[in-house]
């Protein structure tokens, strides 16, 4: 202990004697000398203790409650300050000495401190003190007066206020970490996931947390932190009760009044059935909050604890002002799932009930709403059977993402579908979808993609408009993105006249997988197209060879659909390692009056599926014969034309060619000169097939003509 001048050793003295001892002043009085006054009285009234230091002679003097407070009896202290040294923890000792020096040496009227006290066996208790310097006319310090008092509860309390203080600041920490993660929950299940995680049960302070909606007259669990045993459930399952069953998340919804039970008796007394669920799971204590939301009870949350039995004022608050924010959450949470199921029935109930099966390959579609809360996208996809056992397949987007953009697209799914089943050209089938959607009362777009594919040759006709290209995984394993020449989307390309959309041939060989999709399969917000382009490409070379499995793997199992939300759409197309048996062997286009390509159009088909069946030495003869059949039906009826070819197997093998209008003037052949321009069409077919014949149709005509296959 530091030996400091005019040190007051009796609280936490030095043990030296005041220097500058005042000579002129009157000498006080010794501790001998002191009788009790009044003011003494009323301080041990109030458990302090008194002290009186001569400065000068060095005596202290301590009355009755002081020695207590420093754990002496009377015969221990002799007015000595350094017999109060030993009591004093020498690191307060210190500090006291430090803080009268400070006093005296400037001048100070009052100096205070707490510190510790070493009883008589050893444990340490707080005290404190504060004195009065008295000073003569030349400002010499020569007397110190003052109270000692044990300060052991006062600083416990000091201590549990500010206990209290963290407690509070830590609950309204919680409350507004709650509230906070609650506002961020969209659905009913995001809800539940913050109330009944680790984080959330610390929150509420509890061990357990089970949360009821009521659903018409009962109450539906929908979460639990923890499971009684299979057995309790199988004799008394609480998961789904009537409300009127008396059970407290019942009670809690009927009365709206919330119920804290603090012991187990009161608990299974009050609730008898809960008595086995309280010894299985060691529930001591329980809340049971009502939920409700705008006047409505909507469910209730009951709280289960294991240790506590007692609920104070505070925690009564925190619990009803959480299971507030609870109520407000779930309302919003219960009313988006309700609105995004019925966006989402609206979607799929717009989209395809059926795919059907098609000879030699097969199909996969998925279609996935985002999780972009009450909003209904655009996205759809469609398989449709063709003439001669072909198929067109379609992805589309339309823009948007409300019930309008929905609508939307289910117009233009039937429009789109009716025109391939006509049997356009895909060029032509875009062109007119373009043009219907244009005289839309709409201003949305959309983006498409169609192909018009022939699994027998694997030969794909595809048009583009504003949309994604298609993946092709290989058999070999190599998989990229098809080069697809593409115009602009449905309904733009119409009204800036540039609807001629340009046809792209690709070969899909056998086991080769095509995908279409929509750019909710690449694109995610925060996130570069390119990143998503390759990772989509990742997944399709790296997905299972089983087309169902693979279509499960790219709709969910890829990196970018993780958190995606937007809506995505996505069709394979799968070719079989051996066409079937039943390969395509009949081909239907139809050609319009007002379709000036479609002319040319058909010459492509027909050429192409002369190749496919071997009877490239008819090209010319076939689309020569075709081309006047056809134009004679465009030019001499009122409607346009139907070409149907046939490939004839048999004793005598054959391709036929059938041309269908609806004029039922029959033609006959005529004798030209040799300046006119008409009037040789049917000569030409005479001179080229082998065989040909008209048969009226009641409402039109049909033209056929067979040509022999060598061989």
């Amino acid at each position: 202990m530091a030996n400091t001048s005019r040190s007051p050793g009796g609280h936490g003295p030095g043990t030296t004697r005041p220097v500058s001892a005042r000579a002129s002043s009157p000498s006080p009085r010794s501790s001998g000398d002191t009788e009790p006054t009044a003011a003494n009285d009323r301080l041990a009234l109030n458990g302090m203790g008194s002290f009186d230091w001569d400065l000068d002679s060095g005596t202290y003097h301590l009355d009755d409650v002081g020695l207590e407070v420093f754990d002496l009896r009377a015969d221990e202290f002799d007015g000595v300050p350094a017999s109060l040294s030993a009591r004093v923890l020498p690191t307060d000792s210190e500090r006291l000495d430090q803080a009268v020096s400070l006093a005296l040496r400037e001048g100070h009227l009052t100096f205070a401190s707490y510190f510790r006290i070493v009883c008589r066996d050893g444990s340490l208790r707080w005290a404190h003190t504060q004195g009065r310097i008295l000073r003569d006319p030349q400002a010499h310090p020569y007397r110190i007066v003052g109270i000692v008092r044990n300060a052991e509860e006062e600083l416990a309390h000091a201590e549990g206020m500010r206990t209290l203080a963290a407690d509070r600041r830590r609950q309204t920490d919680s409350v507004r970490a709650t509230t906070e993660a609650l506002a961020r929950a969209i659905t009913v299940r995001d809800v539940t996931n913050v109330l009944t995680d680790s984080e959330g049960l610390r929150r509420f302070g509890a061990d357990g947390l089970a949360l009821g909606l009521v659903d018409g007259d009962v109450m539906r669990l929908v979460a639990v932190t923890e499971q009684p045993s299979a057995e309790l459930r199988a004799q008394d399952d609480l998961s789904l009760t009537h409300l009127e069953d008396g059970l407290p998340l019942s009670e809690a919804v009927l009365t709206r009044h919330a119920r804290f039970v603090s012991t187990r008796e009161e608990l299974t007394t009050r609730y008898p059935r809960l008595l086995p669920y309280a010894e299985e799971m060691g529930i001591e204590a329980a809340a049971f909050l009502p939920l409700a939301a705008q006047a409505r009870s909507i469910g209730a949350m009951g709280l289960f604890y294991r240790d506590r039995h007692h609920f104070s004022t505070e925690d009564r608050n925190i619990c009803i002002a959480l299971s507030s924010a609870v109520a407000q959450s779930l309302q919003r949470a219960m009313l988006f799932d309700q609105e995004r199921e019925f966006a989402t029935t609206l979607q799929t109930t717009m989209l395809p009930r059926r795919i059907p099966e098609i000879d030699g390959g097969e199909v996969a579609v998925r279609y996935r709403a985002g999780r972009s809360g009450r909003e209904v996208g655009g996205d759809w996809y469609d398989v449709i059977p063709l003439p001669g056992r072909r198929v067109g397949l379609v992805v589309g987007d339309v823009e948007g993402h409300d019930s309008h953009a929905a609508a939307v697209m289910g117009q233009l799914r039937i429009a789109l579908r009716a025109y391939a089943t006509e049997g356009h050209a895909p060029a032509t089938v875009m062109a007119r979808a373009s043009g219907f959607l244009a005289e839309l009362d709409t201003e949305r777009s959309a983006t498409c993609i169609y192909v018009d594919a022939d699994l027998e040759t694997g030969t794909l006709r595809l048009v583009r408009a504003g949309h994604l290209e298609p993946l092709v995984r290989h058999s070999t394993g190599r998989t990229g993105w098809a080069s697809v020449r593409g115009g602009l989307p449905l309904g733009v390309a119409t009204v800036f006249g540039q609807d001629g959309y340009p046809e792209t041939r690709l070969d899909l060989a056998p086991s080769d997988t095509l995908l279409l999709c929509t750019d909710g399969m690449v694109e995610h917000p925060g996130r570069d197209i390119a990143d998503g382009i390759e990772d989509l490409a990742a997944a399709m070379r790296a997905g299972p060879t089983d087309t169902e499995a693979l279509a499960d793997h790219l709709c969910g199992g890829h990196p970018n659909r993780l958190g995606s939300s937007d809506d995505m759409a996505l069709l394979l197309l799968h070719r079989a390692a051996v066409p079937g048996a039943h390969a395509t062997r009949q081909l239907t286009q139809h050609v319009h009056q007002a379709d000036p390509e479609g002319l040319a159009q058909t010459r492509a088909v027909l050429r192409q599926a002369l190749a496919a069946w071997g009877a490239t030495d008819l090209l010319s003869d076939v689309e020569l014969t075709a081309d006047e059949l056809i134009t004679n039906a465009l030019v001499h009826t009122d409607g346009g034309a139907l070409l149907t070819m046939e490939l004839r197997t048999g004793s005598t093998p054959c391709i036929r060619l059938e041309i269908q209008d609806r004029s039922s003037a029959l033609p006959h052949r005529r004798a030209p000169g040799e300046t006119a321009t008409s009037g040789r069409g049917l000569l030409l077919v005479d001179a080229l097939a082998g065989n040909w014949g008209v048969e009226p149709l009641g409402s039109g005509k049909n033209v056929w003509c067979e040509f022999p296959l060598a061989g």
